[in-house]
Formats: structure tokens, sequence, C-alpha cells
């Protein structure tokens, strides 16, 4: 009887031929600040040029968009999403990421899937500036079917204890500016698949998947280049829940956002969604970004400044004093 690991599911040699296939992306991600290479039980990193850092962590996946990315066979967008996620939470509080660890479950590993998923990790972590510094891949037979792929990540950054951003400093008459987004970027997809089942259908020239696999957008340079030029109140990421649940998260007791859904530019695959499903307004705005993947509050003085700093930039709102959270009108 063949009583081994491998007869059980689990095959180390893939295991070995993964780590071997993206040791370059990682290590291209890595500064003087790290302190060890792939191998170690723990990744090391140190911090330095900072007078009172806090660190600032945030972990998230990719939800069942991956189910689109296995259909179709294209992985090496997924693993932006799992970083941007991750990166665009800490953002909010103004935090530059620092490192990032990544968490591959599958029910048996194709090295060649695996090392595009990561290397999308790593790229998104390149772009920033973040260290890829360690992960977990786990081939779970029994867990997972074949071909199915888990992913999710674990990000920290760090911000001067006297920058941090946490919405206490809204107050009434600032406006509500949103960042443009890529599409859905990785929430709402269990209804979007609902709603588009077939994948390979033609949307404004392409496959649908096309649109659909558009990795979230990493919103680090325009948050860093808007900080440049004038003070954020506070910051939100649109993820799942719309703008509906993420704008109160970030305001104090007594203000109210009120947003107006006329300022918000919807994308076309969204209008599509919406009209195809016969779905409620309020549920596409308590579901999906509805194109506005980050909002930044600010002084109304302060305004176009970021409009005309940011391509595609949006005022769709203005605080104002109230009980109810949020008002779409």
């Amino acid at each position: 009887m063949d009583n081994t690991y491998k007869s059980a599911g689990v095959d180390k040699e893939e295991g070995y031929q993964t780590v071997s296939k993206i040791k370059k992306a990682v290590s291209e991600t890595h500064n003087s600040n790290v302190l060890n290479g792939i191998g170690n039980f723990g990744a090391f990193y140190q911090l330095s040029g900072y007078k009172n850092p806090v660190l600032v962590s945030g972990t998230d996946g990719v939800g069942t968009k991956l189910r689109i990315a296995l259909d179709v066979k294209k992985y090496d967008t997924v693993g932006i999403d799992c970083f941007a996620m991750c990166a665009n939470d800490i953002l909010c509080h103004g935090a530059q990421p620092l490192f990032f660890l990544d968490y591959l479950a599958c029910g048996k590993l194709d090295s060649d899937i695996a090392a595009e998923i990561v290397g999308g990790i790593a790229a998104a972590c390149k772009e920033t500036g973040t260290a890829l510094i360690g992960g977990e891949t786990a081939e779970m037979p029994g867990m997972y079917q074949v071909g199915d792929y888990d992913v999710a990540g674990f990000c920290v950054g760090v911000v001067e204890k006297d920058e941090i951003i946490d919405g206490s400093e809204i107050r009434e008459g600032q406006m509500i500016i949103g960042l443009p987004s890529s599409g859905f970027h990785s929430n709402g997809f269990s209804l979007v698949r609902k709603i588009f089942p077939d994948f390979n259908e033609e949307f404004e020239g392409k496959p649908l998947w096309e649109t659909l696999l558009v990795p979230t957008k990493l919103y680090q340079n325009d948050i860093f280049k808007i900080r440049e030029k004038v003070q954020l109140s506070g910051i939100a990421h649109i993820t799942g829940g719309g703008l509906i649940e993420n704008v109160p998260r970030i305001l104090p007791k007594g203000l109210t956002a009120v947003i107006k859904k006329s300022k918000v530019k919807v994308p076309t695959v969204m209008q599509e969604l919406m009209k195809r499903g016969g779905i409620a307004e309020d549920e596409m705005f308590g579901t999906f970004n509805m194109g506005v993947g980050m909002v930044g509050v600010c002084d109304a003085k302060d305004a176009d400044t970021i409009l005309n700093l940011i391509e595609g930039s949006m005022a769709i709102g203005e605080i104002q004093k109230g009980e109810e959270e949020i008002i779409l009108k």
C-alpha cells in the first residue's frame, strides 16, 4: 500500500516548484528593511526613519471573483486584487504599506497557477514599494476541489501618530469627493455571477470576463498626491456594502453624509447589471462601489484642487448635521 503524503493528495515537490518560481518576483519587492529571505519561520522587517510610528494592519481576500478567474484560466490579476483590498484599507488611516503576507489554499497545487497568482501580488507590492516578505501555500485535498484556489492576504503599514486619519476631524460643510474605481473591484461577485452566468458573452466589444477581471485600483499614489496639496479629514474605502455602509464608518456622531446620486459616474457594466437583473437602486448602492472606489472628505475650498488633481474624481456630496448616517438623493 502506497501510504505517502502524495498518495493522500499532497505533492510536496509541486510546493517546492512553486517556491522556486515565485522566488525572483518576491525578492524584487524587498528593500534594506527586510532582514531575511524566503525559508525562515518568520519574516523580519526593520522600522526606521519614524519619530512616533504607529503600525496599521489589514487583512482581506478576493472572494468569489476568483471563480471567474479560475473558469477562464486567467490568474495574473487576482493577486493584485488581494493586495489592493488590504492596502487600500490601511490607506484610509494615512498608512504607507510596509510589508505583505499572502495565503494561498487549493485542492491540488499547480505551481504555474500559484506562481501567476503570487506574481500579481508581487507586482502590486513592487508598484507601491511594499515588501512581500512571507506567505503560505496550503494544499488541502478534501477541503477544496481540484482546480479551486482561495487567496487572502495581510498587510502592515505605518503612519506617524500625529498624522493618523480617523474621521474625527470631519466637520459640517465639508465636501465628499469620490475617486473613480476600476470596476467592481473585489466585491459583490456572488450577485455578479448570478446575473452574468456567461463570462464569455460579448460586452462592449470584448468578452465580459475581461471587464469583470479588471483588478482593484491601487489608491496609494492618488491619496498621497492629494495629501501633498490639501488636508483630508477622512478617507473611506468603498468595498462590500458600497457607499451606504462604508462612508458612515468614518463619520463622527451627529453628522450625515449627503450623497447626490446624479454626481456618481456609474460604470456601464454596473448599469447593465442593474438593468438585466432588475436590481433596485438602493441594493446596487448598498452592494457595489458604483464607480467610486475611495472617498475623501475635505474642506469645501479644497475640493477643486482634488478634482483638478485626480482624473475622473467627482464631488458627490457634503457633510451635514443630522442623525441619519447617510442620505442618498
